[in-house]
């Protein structure tokens, strides 16, 4: 099994101590503005998530690391890969994801097979994660050729979480989709919990309400994940961040 390394460790430390997590998350293509970032950081945002499923670079990620870090962000930046285009030196590390409900294999085991070798000489950490669409997918959906879990059948993300666990996945993503009508239903986030004993619940895709993270939050999440919203009314994402860590 897989070290937990440095990142995932402070992870499960604030978990531990009653923190709940926030993730903010950057698609290279059209970029959070540093600055943003760095506001986000002073507010209590957890990691920075980057990645996309078109139009990215290794190149591209570098670029906005660079920048990240020369604004003097420094919370830890985590790769959210959409493909082997995704994979980039300058992150601390990357979320290993494997598509449960995929149609095609490569998105299972084939895109990890031909990723593991280089994420092993860049010397990345690694978060080993099962990533789980639900409803609407959005692009992440369609990219990865995924048969989402119908909203109305929370059971079935039960057995997901059960089985990736059981896989021993230390990380469960239960993906929406960027900009998704929905968000995961508060349902489906409790069957997860309920089915597993130490797989940290990270939910995302279509959170544009406070009350949706106060929904996911309640029925057992562990960490949320916005992109859209930070994008799109920063404000509204930043009372969001602050309704996640208060305890």
């Amino acid at each position: 099994m897989t070290l937990i390394g440095r990142v995932e460790r402070e992870l499960r430390r604030k978990l531990k101590s009653g923190e709940r997590l926030f993730f903010l998350l950057s698609d290279p293509e059209k970029p959070l503005n540093t600055r943003l970032v760095r506001k986000f950081e002073e507010a209590g945002a957890d990691l920075l998530l980057v990645g996309g499923s078109l139009n990215v670079l290794p190149y591209d990620i570098d670029k906005y690391v660079k920048e990240v870090r020369e604004a003097d962000v420094k919370i830890p930046v985590v790769l959210f890969p959409g493909g082997l285009n995704n994979i980039a030196k300058s992150a601390d590390a990357i979320l290993f994801m494997s598509l449960l409900n995929t149609l095609d294999p490569y998105w299972l085991i084939g895109a990890q097979v031909a990723a593991a070798p280089l994420i092993k000489r860049l010397g990345l950490e690694v978060i080993p994660t099962g990533y789980l669409i639900i409803g609407h997918g959005g692009a992440a959906g369609h990219i990865g050729r995924s048969l989402p879990v119908p909203p109305e059948t929370p059971y079935i993300v039960g057995a997901y979480a059960a089985a990736s666990e059981l896989l021993g996945l230390r990380a469960l993503y239960l993906e929406a989709g960027s900009g998704a009508p929905r968000p995961v239903p508060g349902k489906a986030i409790e069957y997860a919990r309920r089915s597993t004993t130490n797989t940290l619940l990270i939910v995302g895709g279509g959170l544009r309400q406070v009350d949706d993270a106060r929904e996911a939050l309640a029925h057992g999440a562990d960490a949320i994940v916005v992109g859209t919203l930070a994008e799109k009314n920063p404000e509204k994402a930043l009372t969001m961040l602050t309704l996640v860590k208060k305890k």
